[in-house]
């Protein structure tokens, strides 16, 4: 098996089903300052294409990689102290910060 940056043994583990993935992703996502910063940059994503939209400056789409992956990987690498899943699953990453997201809105995890 070849040695991954994750401390966790199911970083190697192929997942057939978002349904799969996603306890996965919320054990990368252990670190509550780490899924803090998550949240914010979702929530810039949002806030930043509401503005690209009502102001049709297209050009602010260059901004919404930055804010949402920028926030999430200052906290894989200085908080959470492992690689992002983005780089190994990034549909399932993508739709996990949007779930986890709508996770913590909720009340079903911890904001």
């Amino acid at each position: 098996m070849a040695q991954t940056d994750s401390a966790n043994p199911a970083a190697d583990k192929e997942f057939h089903s978002f349904a799969e993935f996603y306890p996965f992703y919320l054990s990368e996502h252990a670190n509550d300052t780490s899924r803090r910063l998550h949240y914010i940059g979702s929530l810039l994503v949002l806030g930043v294409l509401a503005w690209t939209i009502l102001t049709q400056n297209w050009l602010l789409l260059i901004v919404l990689p930055i804010a949402g992956y920028g926030f999430a990987w200052v906290g894989h690498f200085f908080f959470e102290k492992n690689r992002p899943a983005t780089f190994k699953y990034p549909l399932y990453s993508f739709m996990g910060d949007w779930v986890m997201l709508r996770d913590a809105l909720t009340g079903r995890i911890r904001f």
